[in-house]
């Protein structure tokens, strides 16, 4: 695990300075705002993680063979689009809006969740073949974000709803709940179990074939083994092995596979005697109404990574630097974090560098005072694939991948194929490298250069057919390094 965090560091940076480099040059298709990296190496080590930890719990996210928690229409557009079928949805919100469910009818979402009366009512009038979950009070009382106060119906309302669904003929097919986000107590899971097991025995007794517990989400880095231990305990305990578990781990997926670069755009520094003891200001290009909502909304503490501008003239002020940094808006309050301390010098045109910041940032983002809430996302790919392949479409897919599987070597084979079009993406550890030849992109330079560094063989390629006899040398010869 410490490899895999220093190979997705060096590849962030790497991506991060080449778009840095892009903007200072003036590139034409490049604005001069913030931007993101994501490292999908993250998230698929997040995943196995997961299915070590919780192998009988299937979590509903991310396109890993998982399946996707949406709570709007707009969500389940988006998720439709991508080609995902609709047996994968769930509509988690227990309280819709009619035109919510209607579009879920439309479009074939099935699954969905209440905790009161009326909203059985309404899915009986609009939708009455939906699959229902009953969604009851959870609670972690030291959880960052508490949802009890919210949603789920109390364990003395659960028999009543279940009475009613009866007499509706509606189809109930589990139970689902939610402690909180960033939960801290195991025993809030426990508990929340046991409360489930109770209402599929009361389901039992009003003759419903429950078959899915929907365990909710609130994972968080720091403590999930410790959480997961107590979640397989409980469930072996209480819950039937027939019983689907699924979950809802966003925060767990995103947060850690996306860093956020921005500019610094001014500065302010304390030159009056009385205020030579208070912090000098940084203004940077993204702020508290862009991707920084979370100060407000979870009490965020925000670390900034000093990334100096290479461009910058003059001599820089050695030592440690206290500094506010502002978002860029004219509210008073659009401050990023008070008094934290940078290595050195800051000035205008350096970037700052914020990790973790793949969860609920660019959803909060607002356009307030005309500020454009857009944000390029570079990817890249630290993770170290068998195969990882770019603008070949599936037909190269499946033509290459016997060449993968004929290596004969005891270690995975790692290689990477691509136009320069991803940039960056999946060189990490490779163990040959291709890329179109003749392309000038600078992407394809620094690959270039990245392959140099790392004594990773470069093949550029003219068209597919070359390609394909190289790799077929390149493994019947053992997989040496001499192409």
């Amino acid at each position: 695990m410490a490899m895999d965090k220093l190979r997705s560091g060096q590849l962030i940076n790497l991506a991060a300075d080449f778009q840095i480099q892009r903007i200072t040059r003036g590139e034409p298709d490049v604005e001069d705002d913030p931007f993101f990296v994501a490292d999908m190496g993250q998230v698929s080590r997040q995943h196995r993680r997961w299915e070590f930890n919780l192998p009988d719990v299937q979590p509903f996210y991310a396109e890993l063979g998982t399946g996707f928690d949406c709570a709007s229409v707009q969500e389940m557009r988006a998720v439709l689009e991508l080609g995902v079928h609709p047996s994968r949805i769930i509509l988690a919100n227990p309280c819709k809006a009619v035109q919510v469910l209607l579009y879920a009818k439309k479009w074939g979402v099935q699954t969905t969740v209440f905790d009161n009366l009326d909203e059985l009512e309404t899915i009986n009038r609009y939708m009455p073949e939906a699959r229902l979950l009953l969604r009851i009070y959870a609670n972690d009382d030291s959880a960052l974000i508490k949802f009890g106060d919210k949603f789920g119906a109390p364990a003395d309302m659960s028999w009543s709803l279940l009475q009613r669904a009866k007499e509706l003929g509606l189809e109930v097919a589990g139970v689902s709940f939610h402690v909180g986000e960033y939960c801290r107590k195991r025993r809030s899971f426990r508990k929340a179990i046991k409360d489930a097991s109770a209402v599929f025995e009361q389901a039992q007794t009003l003759g419903f074939n429950m078959r899915l517990l929907d365990i909710g989400g609130g994972f968080q880095d720091k403590n999930f083994e410790d959480i997961a231990a107590s979640i397989r305990e409980e469930i072996a305990q209480r819950i039937p092995s027939t019983t689907k578990i699924i979950a809802e781990p966003g925060r767990y997926y995103a947060r850690s596979a996306y860093t956020l670069i921005c500019r610094v755009i001014s500065r302010r520094r304390q030159i009056i005697e009385k205020a030579k003891d208070l912090p000098d200001m940084l203004y940077q290009n993204d702020g508290l109404y862009g991707h920084f909502m979370n100060r407000l909304m979870e009490a965020e503490n925000f670390c900034p990574i000093l990334v100096l501008d290479g461009a910058s003239s003059g001599k820089r002020e050695a030592g440690p630097h206290r500094y506010t940094i502002w978002g860029p808006t004219c509210d008073g309050g659009d401050y990023v974090v008070r008094d934290t301390t940078l290595p050195c010098e800051a000035k205008v045109g350096d970037w700052l560098k914020y990790k973790n910041m793949g969860a609920y940032t660019s959803t909060t983002a607002t356009q307030f005072n005309g500020f454009s809430s857009d944000c390029q996302t570079l990817y890249i790919n630290s993770d170290p694939l068998v195969l990882k392949l770019n603008s070949f479409g599936h037909d190269k897919s499946l033509a290459i991948k016997p060449y993968a599987a004929l290596s004969g070597k005891s270690r995975r084979i790692l290689l990477y194929a691509g136009d320069g079009v991803s940039d960056l993406s999946g060189a990490s550890e490779a163990d040959i490298l291709f890329a179109k030849s003749g392309m000038v992109r600078t992407a394809v330079q620094a690959l270039v250069r990245y392959c140099e560094q790392c004594g990773i063989p470069f093949v550029p390629f003219n068209d597919w057919a070359s390609t394909l006899a190289t790799l077929q040398e390149f493994y019947q010869n053992g997989c040496s390094n001499d192409v």
